[in-house]
């Protein structure tokens, strides 16, 4: 199976002079389904910057889809092989409607009204919103709904590759169980950076633990998740349904 995202010896730091990338090589397969794990500052959201084409000086090798992100012409192209949901849905709504807000991107593109309309509706149902979602004030929906919208206005550009932050995060129960439920039915290749190890178990199976800005495990996530070795010494914890409790202790 071809590789759809590739790096290779990836090394970036800030500013400041803090290394935020140490060396970083992954190579991610069509229809994976990746967790990126690992303790605060370990390098996760700065791979999804480089990988988005936000950050653009680095050293070594990245492609996505195609695109290499060495070139200006590579990360102007990846916007529409990639896309990323953001951990505050806040921050991709913004328009007066769900349907605007899902059609803003399709729109960008230029396309035929009628391939706008069959991208919106193709992407609401995958994001498991109705018809009666389309006016839809997006700041009047719950957390798990903005979430749902957040992904759908992703889907509607068709990317080849799903980035998701926090994805779990500040939702209640049902909302986390339907998020689950909707990302288990999309073919799409993604990478999911989440503390919420649980939620990446039910949802990848592959774990990367980051820390800092190097990878220092990678492997099937049932396997590396209930490593207690690997996770206490990157500060992490078994996952509650991993933990067998043996004496008090698991």
């Amino acid at each position: 199976m071809s590789c759809l995202i590739e790096i290779d010896n990836l090394f970036f730091h800030y500013p400041d002079g803090h290394q935020a990338l140490r060396d970083v090589s992954l190579h991610v397969s069509h229809g994976d389904r990746v967790g990126l794990v690992g303790p605060n500052g370990a390098g996760k959201t700065t791979l999804f910057l480089v990988l988005s084409g936000v950050i653009n000086q680095f050293g070594g090798y990245v492609s996505v889809a195609g695109c290499d992100l060495r070139t200006s012409g590579g990360r102007k192209a990846v916007h529409q092989k990639l896309g990323i949901v953001f951990q505050n849905s806040d921050d991709q709504l913004f328009n007066a409607s769900v349907l605007e807000d899902v059609a803003f991107g399709p729109l960008n593109l230029g396309l035929e009204e009628n391939e706008i309309r069959r991208r919106v509706d193709d992407a609401l149902a995958s994001a498991g919103l109705g018809d009666e979602f389309k006016n839809r004030l997006p700041f009047h929906l719950s957390g798990g709904e903005k979430r749902r919208v957040a992904i759908a206005g992703v889907l509607a550009m068709q990317p080849q590759v799903l980035l998701l932050d926090e994805p779990s995060s500040d939702l209640d129960p049902r909302g986390r169980r339907e998020l689950i439920g909707i990302l288990d039915s999309l073919p799409i290749t993604r990478v999911i950076s989440s503390h919420d190890l649980d939620f990446v178990l039910q949802t990848c199976q592959r774990v990367v633990v980051f820390d800092e800005g190097r990878i220092v495990a990678d492997g099937a996530a049932r396997e590396i998740l209930s490593d207690r070795e690997i996770m206490l010494e990157h500060g992490l914890d078994v996952p509650l349904s991993l933990q067998i409790r043996k004496g008090g202790s698991y």
